[in-house]
């Protein structure tokens, strides 16, 4: 027959016992904020070592080719449409924007020459890596974070293939080479656009905002532009690459890596665009 043990006999804890049953304190600041840029750095070293993986990996035969073709069908064929909207009312947003203050001080006649140097310079492949980037890199992150959370990733690993090579070099390259097509398609349009509402709208003619537009730009200007472009891809490839291969946690894992991938990419391609632009006022300081 047990005893029952009454809690009134047993003593009391003693002064060291009551402390350590209270919760720690929590971080300091400067303590949360060293965790982050841990984090980033982290983040940063895991996205070289992905890409210095899948490049030496992808000149490795079999040369993927076929995966390369359909990741270019699902990344670009298939981003026409959100491009065709966009990059068409962005392009009548400016132009509207531009021949509205110009109006004011007797310069409407420069909107065609602005709106070309603004969206081939700037617009035309930030605004396209920046939406195109946060459809195709969520995809990515929802497609390999499935694959992740279900093991697919690790029985292509005990089948002695490399899942840099399957997954992740496809997408870079297939990635790399739309991003530039995109954003050509995009200025075409953004551009015509822009010359068709201020037709209508301000009484531009259609040809001489054409013309007052190719007096100003140069081949130094399509090129500042579009050398960002492939850039802009490789980023958006490898970060919804990293956090679809490193989602944890079922279904609700791969939403958080698919939102996380959004956010990261927009702010990486903002920060690169920076950077690149200022490369591009070096190597071309007359443009």
């Amino acid at each position: 027959m047990t005893t029952r043990v009454q809690s009134d006999s047993l003593p009391p804890p003693s002064q060291g016992e009551r402390r350590s049953l209270l919760p720690p304190p929590p971080p300091k600041f400067w303590e949360r904020q060293l965790g982050k840029l841990t984090t980033l750095v982290e983040g940063i070293g895991a996205v070289t070592n992905m890409l210095i993986g899948a490049v030496r990996a992808g000149f490795r035969r079999p040369f993927e080719g076929k995966a390369i073709l359909q990741q270019v069908e699902a990344l670009g064929v298939a981003s026409m449409g959100i491009v065709t909207v966009t990059s068409v009312f962005i392009g009548m947003v400016m132009a509207v924007q531009f021949a509205f203050g110009l109006r004011k001080f007797g310069g409407m006649e420069y909107t065609g020459r602005v709106v070309a140097l603004s969206f081939m310079r700037e617009l035309a492949p930030s605004l396209t890596a920046v939406i195109v980037g946060g459809r195709i890199g969520s995809g990515m992150a929802a497609e390999v974070g499935s694959m992740s959370v279900t093991e697919q990733i690790d029985a292509i690993r005990a089948l002695g293939a490399d899942p840099l090579k399957k997954l992740v070099w496809p997408r870079l390259i297939a990635s790399t080479m739309v991003m530039p097509v995109l954003a050509a398609f995009a200025l075409v349009l953004g551009f015509g656009g822009a010359m068709l509402i201020t037709d209508i709208e301000f009484n531009i003619p259609a040809m001489f905002f054409f013309n007052s537009a190719l007096s100003v730009v140069t081949m130094a200007d399509f090129a500042s532009g579009m050398m960002k472009t492939p850039v802009f891809g490789a980023i958006i490839a490898l970060v919804g690459c990293h956090f679809g291969m490193t989602t944890r946690g079922g279904t609700a894992g791969v939403g958080n890596s698919t939102t996380r991938t959004v956010v990261v990419v927009s702010i990486a391609i903002l920060i690169a665009d920076f950077f690149l632009t200022k490369l591009a006022i070096i190597c071309w300081p007359t443009s």
